[in-house]
């Protein structure tokens, strides 16, 4: 199934810098771990609908992941962008629930809760590459076209990053904050930017030879033609050698073996019915 790897992105190194003059380092690394979680509520979720990321950028504000999900239809992609944010707001009352059992964990936690609490909010923002953003372009693409949708979602970035800015400078003034300029680059430049490599992936079991030397699992099973490939997709272990044997109306139809799943995965439509490539 392939392992993801993990890049920084480089206004992650700038931002830790600048906690770490001001003696802050201890509140970055909390954002740190709590975008970490963020984005593995991102991935879980991602491969229940048969995508997966197959690189992680390490960001700052918790938008950890710039991923593709091309092809998914739009209420599956809502499930993943909206994934993050929920798994923060979880963390955020896991820990609040504690302080009425065990009120003198607040003086340790109470930065845990601002962390998570304050990425979900973040990544709401109607913002791309943020969720918000994500819904966004996929609401706009649904209704006005991919070009269209892609257009209108830019636009209303660059205003955001034009406002974050705006508001940097006023704080030079009455306080000066980095964190916005910080948040208005990184917005600019991850909706701006062309970047494919950390798009998501399908999900699909790639033979290796090594592993068929030292022997592996062969895994049949049988599932109805009027299924569609994302629940073919649900039913593989990615540890086995796979084979389904397809039926309709009690009858079998047909048997697509492993290297017709993987082919199937990597180029079908995951909504179209598995009786169609028999």
């Amino acid at each position: 199934m392939g392992g993801i790897s993990l890049s920084v992105h480089p206004l992650f190194f700038l931002f830790g810098l600048y906690y770490s003059l001001t003696g802050k380092i201890f509140v970055f690394l909390t954002y740190t771990f709590s975008a970490l979680a963020h984005e593995l509520g991102h991935s879980l979720v991602a491969n229940k609908q048969g995508v997966k990321l197959n690189k992680i950028v390490l960001m700052p504000f918790g938008a950890l992941a710039k991923g593709d999900i091309e092809g998914l239809k739009l209420l599956d992609q809502l499930k993943i962008a909206i994934a993050g944010p929920i798994v923060n707001i979880i963390i955020a009352v896991i820990f609040v629930a504690t302080w009425w059992i065990f009120p003198e964990t607040y003086a340790f936690t109470d930065l845990a809760v601002e962390a998570n609490l304050s990425l979900a909010i973040i990544n709401f923002l109607p913002v791309y590459p943020l969720d918000g953003g994500r819904i966004i372009w996929a609401l706009f693409s649904v209704k006005y076209g991919e070009k269209k949708g892609e257009k209108l979602s830019k636009i209303i970035s660059l205003i955001f990053a034009i406002l974050l800015f705006l508001v940097f400078i006023w704080s030079i003034f009455f306080g000066l904050n980095l964190s916005f300029l910080f948040f208005s680059i990184f917005v600019l430049v991850s909706a701006f930017g062309k970047n494919k490599n950390n798009r998501y992936v399908r999900l699909y079991s790639e033979l290796n030879q090594k592993n068929l030397k030292a022997g592996m699992p062969y895994k049949r099973f049988a599932i109805d033609g009027n299924a569609n490939l994302k629940s073919l997709l649900k039913m593989l272990d990615y540890n086995a050698v796979n084979e389904a044997v397809i039926y309709e109306n009690g009858e079998k139809i047909g048997v697509l073996d492993e290297k017709r799943i993987k082919n199937l995965l990597e180029n079908a439509s995951l909504y179209r019915k598995i009786k169609d490539f028999v």
